[in-house]
């Protein structure tokens, strides 16, 4: 009986994939798709045997039987072919051609039986035995892609010769030896179709072993030579990397034999490849100065094979010298030692040029920070020196009897003498921001008390220009914070003066609000007056230094603008902001915002004074000798005055050296101090005083025009007890005097 061959089926259809049942079932349906043909054509044989030997109606039905269920067979084979994997699922799949295998091997039995047992066609068994196992074969062929259907296939017809043999016998009335011939012939064919299908299945199973072998080396093959060809693309990356570098490159030997450089190289050097290849490289680079301990230290990581990270001075092959950072890796043969090394050179010369360019630039402006210093430290003296003076001698002026012209000259006197001041503070608060300098001094203290004072000094000015001056505090503001008042009071001094100042009717607002966040309270400061306005296009200029928003402001108000550029830089340091928001005509609203901490128990208070020192009497330190050490002439008079009529002994000292003799000479109990004398300054003279044991050690207070913290520090670590900054007031010395020195009975009583 014709069939098709197992190569033909594998031929027609997609290589099978063990692991993947689709595949199986797909390879399945288009060989037995593939067979319709060899099938038909047995058909019609098997239908023409019995239409000749058995009578034309059971052939005919024989025929159309079996033609009727291969239409239904390729019928579900093509549907499930097309459907499967879209409206089909695999397991439908394998159960729809299950059953169409079921109903075609009952038929091919059916057809077996007629052939096995009809009058003419089953004298003659062979030719339906034959049938069975050329149905039996192909199915056979089918098992590695479908095997539930080959098994059901074979059982069908195993059962079905079975059958027939037992039922040959049974109908024997004897033992026919043609039987039993027939018999062991049948079963004889069985066991060679059995023979026949293991040798096509191992043949297969060999096959598709030695396939698998071919395809994985065929796979190591390919990547194989996919590495090899990222290997050769990343050599010829690296090669053009390396010959169009910036940094030269060199391949040298472990004894630093070069075998190769890179184009950088000669352009950074001068020497060309075929000059630099097979010479040694520090024969080639070094020079009488290039240093020998890094020599010494790259020989060292060569031999060792450790990387060398450093820089070098080499000579050019004209002579010129060039600093190069070289980064050197060696790199080790298969038996561990380095076999090539790979240096990579980078031409510094310039950055160390810049280097040391910026060392100088950063030299000189500190230096130039530092003159600054100096001449600001100057400037202070030589103003206040001269402004202690005239103040000291306003007031003075001021506590005579005077009629209303001479006391509105002093006050005129005073109250210009003050405002010069504040410019000068201005400058030093400036100045001392910009260097970072300025220190804050927090201290737990009363809120609402202190901007309710602010309030009260500003009103008489307020008053005069027919102002409202109004403090809005709220419900909610906190009573007690923790921060420093004397800038916040400055900053806030600075916006309500401004305020007053540029605000011709109207009013001027300060309103303060507090939100506790639960790390401190986070108050909102609002100054808002109904003055000249900021124009919109000048508003990011009024925190700028030494500027105002017109030139005509300045004409017009005067002020040197540096009040807003101080406000905003301690805001800054409190680590809080501040902005503006106007409308010119209309008034301008600055806008504070600070974080300010919880009061602290052990904190002090702000303004807070022993109550014993402030009630304290003059009188009780009647005899208390005073040394004022001063070379202003003006000054030396001033204070005379301000402590005339005290019980105090006053002494004077022209100079350093004079004060330190009449320390020792006179032994007072207080001394006041000058830092800048001629002959010996007062930080030397300081000094010497703490140095002598054999006398009692006076109290000695700084009386100095130099304002700066750093001449605070330098007074106190030079051995003074305290700084007072001119110009000076005679309640400060006064109460100076109280706070650091004891009364006279006080002493003789211990």
């Amino acid at each position: 009986m014709a069939s098709a061959s197992p190569d033909d089926a594998s031929a027609s259809a997609p290589q099978f994939q063990d692991d993947d049942p689709k595949a199986a079932l797909v390879q399945y349906l288009d060989v037995r798709l593939h067979q319709a043909t060899a099938r038909q054509l047995g058909y019609a044989i098997c239908g023409l045997v019995i239409l000749t030997f058995e009578g034309p109606v059971l052939g005919i039905f024989t025929y159309l039987m079996l033609l009727t269920v291969e239409f239904i067979d390729n019928r579900t084979m093509r549907r499930v072919r097309s459907r499967l994997g879209r409206t089909l699922s695999l397991e439908d799949g394998f159960r729809r051609t299950m059953i169409s295998a079921i109903v075609q091997s009952l038929a091919f039995s059916i057809c077996v039986f007629v052939m096995f047992f009809g009058s003419v066609t089953g004298q003659a068994p062979l030719f339906a035995l034959a049938f069975m196992v050329s149905m039996a074969a192909s199915s056979g062929l089918l098992m590695p892609y479908h095997p539930r259907v080959t098994r059901i296939r074979l059982g069908i017809y195993i059962v079905t010769l079975a059958t027939v043999l037992t039922g040959s016998l049974i109908r024997a009335d004897e033992w026919d030896p043609v039987l039993i011939l027939n018999t062991l012939g049948a079963v004889l064919l069985a066991f060679y179709v059995r023979m026949f299908l293991d040798s096509v299945y191992s043949g297969r199973r060999q096959r598709r072993r030695q396939d698998q072998v071919l395809k994985e080396q065929a796979n190591a093959l390919a990547a194989a030579n996919d590495a090899m060809r990222r290997r050769q693309r990343e050599m010829h990356r690296l090669n053009l990397v390396a010959r169009n570098a910036n940094d030269s490159v060199i391949l040298s030997r472990p004894g630093g034999v070069i075998t190769w450089v890179n184009d950088a190289f000669t352009r950074n050097t001068g020497y060309t490849r075929e000059e630099a290849e097979g010479r040694r490289i520090g024969d080639l680079l070094d020079g009488p100065d290039t240093s020998d301990e890094t020599v010494a230290a790259i020989a060292d990581a060569v031999r060792n094979g450790r990387p060398f990270r450093g820089e070098i001075l080499n000579y050019t092959k004209a002579g010129g010298k060039i600093w190069t950072d070289i980064n050197i890796v060696p790199v080790a043969g298969e038996d561990g030692q380095p076999e090539m090394v790979v240096s990579v050179e980078r031409d510094v010369t310039a950055a160390r040029l810049h280097a040391t360019e910026l060392a100088a630039a950063k030299l000189a402006a500190e230096e130039g920070a530092k003159a600054k210093a100096d001449f600001l430290a100057t400037m202070s003296h030589e103003i206040r020196t001269p402004m202690n003076g005239v103040m000291g001698m306003a007031d003075l002026l001021a506590e005579t009897d005077l009629d209303e012209d001479q006391r509105l000259f002093a006050d005129t006197i005073r109250s210009s003498a003050q405002a010069l001041l504040t410019v000068i503070n201005d400058i030093l608060d400036l100045s001392k921001l910009d260097a970072g300098k300025m220190r804050l001094s927090p201290v737990n203290f009363d809120l609402p008390e202190t901007l309710t004072a602010l309030i009260r000094l500003l009103g008489p000015q307020a008053r005069d220009k027919g102002l409202r001056l109004e403090l809005d505090t709220g419900d909610t503001l906190v009573q007690t914070v923790f921060a420093d008042d004397g800038r916040l009071r400055q900053v806030l001094l600075n916006l309500v003066g401004n305020a007053v100042k540029f605000t011709e009717s109207g009013s001027v607002t300060l309103r303060a609000r507090s939100f506790d966040t639960g790390a401190g309270h986070d108050v909102i400061f609002e100054v808002c007056d109904t003055g000249i306005g900021i124009p919109s296009d000048k508003l990011d200029r009024v925190f700028e230094g030494f500027s105002q928003a017109e030139a005509s402001t300045t004409r017009r108000f005067g002020g040197t603008g540096l009040g807003l550029t101080i406000a905003r830089m301690i805001v800054e340091a409190m680590g809080g902001w501040i902005e503006v928001t106007s409308e010119e005509g209309v008034g301008t609203t600055f806008t504070v915002n600070l974080t300010l901490a919880y009061p602290e128990d052990c904190a002090r208070v702000s303004g807070e004074r022993s109550a014993e020192r402030s009630t304290t009497s003059m009188s009780q330190y009647a005899g208390l000798s005073v040394l004022v050490a001063e070379d202003n002439r003006v000054n030396r008079l001033l204070i005379e005055k301000f402590l005339e009529g005290s019980p105090l002994h006053l002494q004077f000292a022209h100079d350093g050296q004079e004060v330190v003799v009449l320390t020792r000479k006179l032994a007072p109990d207080v001394v006041f101090m000058d830092m800048s004398m001629p002959i010996m300054s007062g930080i030397e003279a300081t000094r010497q005083i703490r140095e002598m044991d054999d006398i009692p050690q006076p109290v000695i207070i700084a009386l100095t025009a130099n304002a700066f913290a750093g001449d605070r520090a330098e007074c106190l670590q030079a051995g003074m007890n305290a700084f007072l900054s001119k110009p000076v007031r005679k309640a400060q010395l006064l109460e100076a005097i109280r706070t650091h020195c004891r009364p006279p009975e006080h002493r003789a009583a211990e």
